[in-house]
């Protein structure tokens, strides 16, 4: 027999996270496309992923530090191949200091690190609550 469990709760986390990223964007940008819902999913799923091999042995401030990084290089990625390669022009960080190549700038890194918070929290909490995993507990140091 199948377990359906991990594509249920990979699925569920995905779609949650895509949504979040998405209204993150409208608030801050007052726009955003449907690529950007797919990219959040895939961070949200890559942030959940940060703690799940250790059982909370990677500090708090650690996995901030991660997950900005993982958003930071997805968004690279993204902005790459839906910006430059497809030329979809869906964001142009061009003129922000320290930008690269226009997909990524070290403002929006920063402002990913105080967001990684509540994204690793939420992760952690849906996953105790919907999914019966282990009480989230932390340690910042």
């Amino acid at each position: 027999m199948v377990d359906l469990h991990v594509p249920l709760r990979q699925g569920v986390l995905f779609a949650v996270g895509g949504a979040l990223y998405y209204l993150v964007e409208v608030l801050w940008r007052g726009h955003s496309d449907w690529t950007m819902a797919v990219l959040g999913g895939v961070c949200f799923l890559l942030i959940g992923r940060i703690n799940e091999r250790c059982e909370w042995c990677v500090a708090l401030l650690s996995q901030m530090v991660l997950a900005s990084l993982i958003v930071t290089t997805a968004e690279f990625c993204a902005g790459m191949v839906l910006n430059i390669w497809l030329e979809l022009g869906i964001w142009d960080y061009s003129g922000m200091p320290y930008n690269l190549c226009g997909q990524v700038c070290l403002l929006y890194t920063n402002l990913w690190f105080l967001l990684s918070l509540p994204a690793i929290v939420l992760d952690d909490w849906l996953r105790h609550w919907w999914f019966g995993e282990r009480k989230p507990a932390y340690k910042l140091l």
